[in-house]
């Protein structure tokens, strides 16, 4: 199988697949009572989340140099923004819905904003957004990360990769990027070219019966390959 995508960075990766296992957040809307101590649930993993993308920061800042660090920075603030967070304190005053709803739903409604905003530096804040919810929902219902799991180094397909789950990633297991969304500007991007590996956004991969199949990623022209031919293995194992 041969899929076409789009290269942000060049190079070729041969190795088995492994699908990028990211944690899901199932939020149901909940009727509270305790209007005060859904509020200080919310402050508090708001709090604990403030502190986690400190420690991000301080980690991206030694491995993918300060400019791409700086959008923990970022997220930090967005967690200071009074809009987000007022959002988030009046819906759970208003509709008496639990912490977790709140943050969620206040996170769709930014996100689908930044989305649908003319320029591309803003549009890419949507997944920002998307992130930073997430993790504040992950911290309120005490869910563990997400993960990779492999024991040799492997080329990773996602949907989409979040700037923290990319800092995270032990990157001497990742010997290159394919994703089915992002952009040249996605942290994705960003990191594959701090790390000199060869990158594909915009691969239309299939989700099912990939995972530990052997693949070939060519970042000079955009091709990605699910168990390719004996002739095609032996070409590119030349180089």
């Amino acid at each position: 199988m041969t899929i076409q995508g789009k290269s942000v960075y060049s190079g070729v990766a041969i190795g088995r697949l492994a699908i990028y296992q990211k944690s899901e957040n199932q939020v149901k809307r909940e009727k509270i009572t305790d209007i005060a101590k859904e509020i200080k649930r919310f402050e508090d993993a708001r709090e604990t989340a403030k502190q986690q993308l400190a420690g991000l920061y301080e980690k991206a800042l030694k491995e993918v140099g300060e400019v791409n660090a700086a959008i923990f920075e970022v997220h930090q603030m967005m967690l200071e923004d009074l809009d987000y967070v007022e959002s988030i304190t009046n819906m759970i005053e208003g509709q008496q819905v639990n912490a977790e709803y709140a943050v969620a739903s206040t996170g769709d409604t930014f996100s689908e904003m930044f989305a649908a905003m003319d320029d591309d530096y803003m549009r890419e804040r949507s997944a920002d957004v998307r992130d930073v919810s997430n993790r504040v929902v992950s911290i309120l219902q005490g869910n563990g990360g997400n993960g990779l799991d492999a024991d040799e180094p492997v080329i990773l397909l996602a949907d989409d990769l979040a700037p923290s789950e990319t800092v995270q990633l032990d990157k001497s297991k990742v010997l290159s990027f394919v994703t089915h969304h992002g952009s040249t500007n996605s942290h994705t991007a960003i990191l594959a070219r701090t790390m000199n590996i060869p990158a594909l956004i915009g691969v239309d991969f299939p989700e099912e019966g990939v995972d530990g199949q052997f693949g070939i990623v060519d970042g000079f022209d955009a091709k990605f390959f699910v168990e390719p031919d004996e002739d095609t293995k032996a070409e590119y194992q030349k180089l």
